[in-house]
């Protein structure tokens, strides 16, 4: 499946989060750290609800 990601930038950091996936977020000091870092809280975020029996949408 195919996500799409959100990234902001703060002062100090960027931000990114999936809509479709409430709670799936990361934090890096650069746009390519962040995408890095979502890549495996997607993974993470999946692999967690799939543990629970709960639906991966």
């Amino acid at each position: 499946m195919r996500y799409a990601i959100v990234i902001e930038k703060g002062e100090n950091s960027y931000g990114a989060y999936v809509p479709d996936l409430p709670g799936c977020v990361a934090v890096g000091e650069t746009v390519e750290k962040v995408r890095t870092l979502m890549q495996e809280a997607i993974i993470f975020h999946l692999e967690g609800l799939e543990i629970e029996g709960l639906p991966i949408r």
